[in-house]
């Protein structure tokens, strides 16, 4: 995360500030609001949680400091902006706990070397870097990317969390301790099960639904903090959690039986961590004030759309790497007049002596 477009567009939001921000600042409140996600996280899914977030962070900054030694720069100011460190916190709380190390460790090569470094490092990354080694994750390991435990919280053996963070278990083990999350045992409850049917046979471990709800409302409260210190600006948390309200709506009135409800898209996903941590992401994200509101709505249809038509239950992190790469068409129509212009300016405009 960084400003990577204060510099070329009016934003009255954070970007539009006189002096850069300070970016180990940001960097420090993102991380902060994201304690109660972790705390909640942790009380639910146990340990592996922590486990997670301990290596990818470990490994974000290790792989930050390799990089910028093969690229003779200066280590120690550009790890203390803490920016890899996010990255791998982001990627941490994204896995199912207690995610095998090299998974992880794969994950977070994609996210700080080819997302990151090889387009320059912070500040030049199309990308969120931790939405592509998510993504990466995903679809190239889909059995240990749905291996979700239930939540059994700070009581679930050590021993056995221990032995899955170090891929020491069998796949018949790991299958035996997982459970689907909400979203994907209702994606795959059939077409000729309805959804009365489907909830009454209670699909799901004791609590989980419960579960899930407090994890979305603990990142609700961080993104609500983000708010409050003007980290972020609201334009793109309501424009995603508001078009995903609208089509999820939308859908359900037309058919109940087969789609989700707009509170179990909003709260038994994602949605809350991607939209106030994820789409936010200023380097990736869209800068003015009109680009941020087409960005986040059309990433919330996009996770609605995936959801319902597509292969992936959350489809988050495909929905923000798709608007990403929509970012720089965004910014170019959507930049605002300046003062004492008649028209946006958009684009290299050379000086009069040098057009033809």
């Amino acid at each position: 995360m960084s400003m990577m477009h204060a510099s070329s567009h009016a934003d009255t939001g954070l970007a539009s500030r006189t002096t850069p921000p300070d970016t180990t600042r940001l960097m420090r409140w993102v991380l902060l609001a994201m304690l109660p996600g972790i705390g909640v996280m942790t009380l639910h899914f146990g340990i592996g949680v922590l486990t997670n977030i301990l290596l990818a962070g470990l490994l974000g900054m290790g792989l930050e400091a390799l990089m910028l030694r093969l690229r003779k720069r200066s280590i120690r100011p550009t790890l203390n902006d803490h920016s890899a460190l996010l990255s791998g916190v982001l990627l941490g709380v994204s896995l199912p706990p207690a995610s095998p190390w090299w998974l992880i460790g794969v994950g977070m090569i994609a996210a700080i070397v080819v997302a990151k470094h090889l387009y320059g490092g912070l500040g030049h990354n199309p990308f969120n870097p931790a939405m592509v080694g998510y993504a990466l994750l995903l679809v190239s390991f889909p059995t240990q990317m749905t291996l979700w435990s239930p939540p059994t919280g700070m009581g679930e053996d050590f021993s056995t969390a221990l032995r899955q963070f170090m891929g020491m278990m069998s796949a018949a083990e790991l299958d035996a301790l997982s459970g689907a999350t909400p979203l994907d045992a209702f994606k795959h409850k059939g077409e000729a099960l309805m959804a009365s049917e489907f909830w009454a046979a209670n699909p799901l471990p004791s609590g989980t639904l419960l579960a899930w709800q407090h994890v979305a409302l603990a990142w609700l409260a961080g993104g609500m903090l983000l708010l409050y210190k003007r980290i972020i600006s609201w334009h793109i948390p309501l424009a995603m959690l508001g078009s995903m309200l609208a089509l999820s709506t939308l859908l359900y009135a037309g058919d109940p039986s087969h789609h989700g409800s707009p509170s179990f898209h909003l709260l038994t996903s994602g949605a809350m961590l991607g939209a106030f941590f994820i789409a936010t992401d200023p380097v990736s994200a869209a800068t003015s004030r009109k680009g941020k509101l087409i960005y986040g709505a059309a990433i919330g249809l996009l996770v609605i759309l995936l959801r319902t038509y597509g292969a992936y239950p959350d489809a988050v992190a495909f929905s923000v790497l798709l608007m990403n790469l929509a970012v720089p068409l965004l910014d170019y129509y959507s930049d605002p007049r300046p003062m004492g212009h008649p028209a946006p300016v958009r684009g290299y405009q050379p000086p009069p002596e040098d057009r033809s």
